[in-house]
């Protein structure tokens, strides 16, 4: 494939990257983060690699810069997750295109929305340079919990690098619907300890599974204390899997359940801890599996209407403030780039996320771009 049609059209450089085969675990993001860095770097944008893990790499690209306003930032991840056991009727590193449609895993979630934002600032790179700047993140293991985007945030070298943000753009499957937020994820691991003895004699034993079945039933009747959202509703609560025991005639001297909280904007997760601690007891000892906040813009913050505005024009029907179900990577690099307003909004199908024959509408991609540049242009159009 010619290096010009990657730098100008998003629909090549999409199939380029789906062609990379960055299944998490183990990722190998590289592939991806290269290809990307040497069309940017061409364009003159200035790249830097970060790695949390060997081949897991996440490259950051900036141009342009002023004192007096702050970039705006695009961020995307290029790891996808497993294909699954169904089978796929169009092979999933083909990125073949079948009547308009693109095929392949990462297609929607989310490789074409990386591709279209790369391509628009590509296309604007002679403005950029001049103006307030754009800032891409593109990051390693987003699928298995932001861990790219978390590894950046904590490297102090890579956050000053990096720098602020006037605005964020997450390239997250929404089929060019802009969404203002998401709810957290705070999952725990609840354990509990025994004393094993044999099935037989249960009163020399001290039974692990009737302590943590004694949590469950305390966790099915928790009640968050914090009124719902307006947008996002109330937080959720679930039990996702329990364990333990050794065999039918012992006495388990370990078991455990883990907990999948969804939060809402403003709820605490370090309050949440304590409440869930003293509604359990001592008995139980909980420890994080994940900690994701919440993302929230209002919807009438100057930007988002702007946002608003510049997709407004493909849609028949007024577009409203909604929230997505799943969390991004924003989570993890809004304290870094200082909490600017944000946006989720990216050509992929958000139905077709984790799903065999998974595939973004080409039309989808090139309304990314012309989105995209929009937005650009506006953020980057010279100080008055």
């Amino acid at each position: 494939m010619e290096q010009t049609a990657l730098h100008s059209d998003a629909i090549s450089l999409t199939q380029a990257l789906v062609r990379m085969n960055t299944i998490n675990p183990p990722g190998h993001e590289d592939q991806c983060a290269h290809l990307l860095a040497r069309l940017l770097g061409e364009a003159g944008f200035d790249c830097r690699f970060t790695e949390f893990s060997t081949r897991r790499t996440t490259l950051i690209a900036k141009l342009g810069g002023r004192p007096d306003k702050l970039p705006l930032c695009f961020t995307g991840h290029v790891d996808v997750v497993p294909l699954g056991a169904a089978p796929w009727t169009v092979p999933p590193f083909s990125a073949e295109i079948v009547d308009g449609k693109l095929y392949g895993r990462g297609s929607s979630d989310m490789k074409s929305g990386v591709a279209a934002f790369v391509v628009a600032a590509i296309s604007l790179a002679d403005l950029i340079r001049d103006s307030a700047g754009i800032t891409m993140v593109i990051t390693a293991g987003e699928e298995t919990g932001c861990e790219g985007a978390f590894h950046l945030a904590n490297s102090t070298a890579d956050r000053e690098w990096l720098g602020q943000a006037g605005a964020l753009v997450v390239a997250e499957p929404t089929a060019n619907v802009p969404y203002i937020g998401h709810k957290g994820a705070f999952w725990l691991k609840a354990q509990a300890e025994g004393t094993t003895s044999h099935g037989s004699m249960p009163e020399q034993g001290d039974n692990a599974i009737y302590k943590v079945a004694r949590a469950a039933g305390a966790l099915e009747a928790f009640r968050f204390d914090e009124p719902a959202h307006a947008l996002m509703g109330r937080a959720t609560l679930n039990v996702g899997t329990i364990a333990g025991g050794l065999n039918v005639n012992s006495v388990p001297d370990a078991a455990e359940l883990t907990i999948d909280i969804r939060t809402i904007p403003g709820q605490d997760h370090q309050h949440l801890r304590r409440c869930l601690c003293a509604v359990l007891g001592e008995q139980i000892t909980l420890q994080t599996m994940l900690d994701v906040p919440s993302v929230y813009t209002p919807p009438d913050e100057p930007w988002i209407k702007t946002v608003f505005a510049c997709c407004q024009p493909l849609f028949p029907a007024p577009l409203s403030a909604q929230s997505v179900s799943y969390f991004t990577d924003a989570a993890a690099l809004l304290a870094p780039l200082g909490n600017p307003p944000t946006v989720i909004l990216g050509p992929g199908e958000l139905q077709l996320a984790h799903q065999t024959d998974e595939y973004c509408k080409v039309s989808r991609i090139n309304e990314a771009v012309k989105i995209f540049s929009d937005l650009i242009l506006d953020w980057c159009r010279p100080a008055s």
